[in-house]
């Protein structure tokens, strides 16, 4: 028998997208049980499509059958991922398929929003990997307007476009982010701006404390306070400045010559090519080109979420798929593989904890420490030549020379 819960998520969700089917347009009439319509306009298409194909809503099983495979087709975006960067060991992906009980729940069970960005999110890496920044930047976009959690990568993928375009050269990839969402709000910005805006692109939303994951042991006054928000929100900018400085910046310049064009910077890196990312992570870490922009992308997510106001159950998926490689990307002994797989079993533990307690909310927050303290010292700078290694093909002398 379908678990009661089930339906509760699923049932608002296809209450929010009918008033659209309906035709309603102004974005603070759609609402459901659970309250109004706090996602962008992305949600609403892919939603909607959901509620025609499984019946109005009505056929629960079609749906789960269609998570179903969207879990699949996660997983397989994922694995290649993965096979790129070339640095988990095969047996951590049973873990990732098949140790994960709530993983399984929030795709399957409870049909939430969520695994839907982080598959759209997923799907972007992989054009980022094949240089199609372009296409890469449309379905970056596109995840963020099925929900806000994937601008917790936006500052890896910003990072990333300056390194490898320079300022004038990401600005049109940035412009294709902002027109897809322009595009896609569209039939509510005609009716109701504001209302599209402060509901889909709500920073300051209070959570509820009953669903924390994260800050159980806190009291619930201190949970509610805006300092307390104000104080995440720094240590966050804090992390991400930190690491954008000393771990994703492998020059020795400036960051500020990120902003100059690729091909005028000294060393010149007119590309994020393989010798050249090569050169550029042998002075960080013993990172391939693409781990190296996936570390990249990975810990600027990893930062948001160590910080977050508040984590509830679903939010796992924001970061679930991530752990194994931020776990494995730093150099590893062979007696260093048993701690990092029980990190991700005390992780899964406290996040199939409910309702969370004292322990398992400080637990988490201790995973999340050791985590981040592995990124920061694995990934020291090592004293190398700045001499950037000759290319693997032989050139040809010219006459002069001989």
């Amino acid at each position: 028998r379908r678990p009661a819960d089930t339906e509760i998520d699923w049932k608002a969700y296809m209450q929010e997208v009918e008033g659209f089917a309906n035709g309603t347009r102004d974005y603070t009439q759609l609402k459901g049980d659970t309250g109004p319509l706090v996602y962008p306009a992305g949600f609403v298409y892919i939603f909607l499509g959901l509620y025609y194909a499984t019946g109005r809503g009505s056929d629960i099983r079609l749906a789960q059958y269609l998570f179903a495979g969207l879990y699949l087709l996660n997983l397989l975006l994922v694995f290649r991922i993965y096979c790129r960067t070339n640095k988990v060991p095969p047996y951590v992906f049973f873990f990732m398929c098949c140790a994960s009980y709530r993983i399984h729940s929030i795709f399957v069970l409870r049909l939430f929003n969520d695994p839907v960005a982080m598959a759209i999110l997923f799907l972007a890496i992989n054009l980022f990997l094949e240089e199609r920044w372009s296409w890469g930047c449309l379905f970056f976009s596109l995840a963020v307007s099925v929900k806000m959690n994937i601008l917790l990568f936006a500052p890896g993928l910003l990072f990333l476009l300056l390194q490898r375009f320079g300022l004038l050269g990401c600005i049109p990839k940035l412009c294709i982010c902002a027109l897809l969402q322009v595009v896609l709000g569209l039939p509510f910005l005609l009716v109701n701006p504001v209302g599209y805006l402060t509901r889909s692109f709500d920073l300051g939303r209070q959570f509820q404390f009953k669903w924390t994951v994260n800050w159980r042991f806190l009291p619930e006054e201190i949970f509610q306070n805006r300092v307390f928000h104000a104080a995440l929100l720094l240590a966050h900018l804090a992390g991400l400045g930190l690491f954008a400085l000393h771990r994703w910046h492998s020059s020795k310049e400036s960051i500020l010559t990120l902003l100059k064009d690729p091909a005028k910077r000294k060393p010149a890196s007119p590309r994020l090519t393989v010798n050249n990312i090569l050169w550029q992570a042998s002075c960080v870490c013993p990172l391939n080109a693409s781990a190296w922009i996936v570390f990249i992308l990975f810990s600027s997510n990893f930062l948001g979420v160590c910080c977050s106001r508040s984590l509830h159950y679903q939010f796992y998926v924001w970061y679930f798929h991530t752990l194994p490689y931020l776990l494995w990307c730093t150099p590893t002994t062979k007696l260093a593989h048993m701690p990092k797989v029980l990190l991700l079993g005390v992780i899964e533990l406290c996040w199939n904890t409910y309702p969370s307690t004292v322990c398992s909310s400080l637990s988490l927050h201790i995973c999340h420490g050791l985590i981040l303290l592995q990124l920061w010292y694995g990934t020291a700078p090592t004293p190398v030549s700045h001499t950037p290694p000759p290319s693997r093909k032989p050139t040809a002398t010219s006459k002069k020379a001989q």
